[in-house]
């Protein structure tokens, strides 16, 4: 094994480290970002309403006879 392919070698090696860096960074990137829509849009939905008690007769019953 001569000098330059032991060079060719360790300089593809560096660049294989370096793709891997970015592709990580990348991905951490999107899952930031996504991490941040979730919750914006859960942060979007309306807080649920209360409703009256009419005395516990009121939608009591579902009739499913089709």
């Amino acid at each position: 094994m001569d000098v330059s392919s032991i060079a060719a070698a360790a300089s593809a090696n560096a660049l294989g480290r370096v793709q891997a860096e970015a592709s990580l960074m990348v991905l951490k990137k999107a899952m930031d970002l996504q991490s941040q829509s979730a919750l914006q849009l859960l942060q979007a939905v309306p807080a649920p309403v209360q409703v009256p008690d009419v005395g516990g007769s009121l939608g009591g019953v579902v009739d499913t006879w089709v």
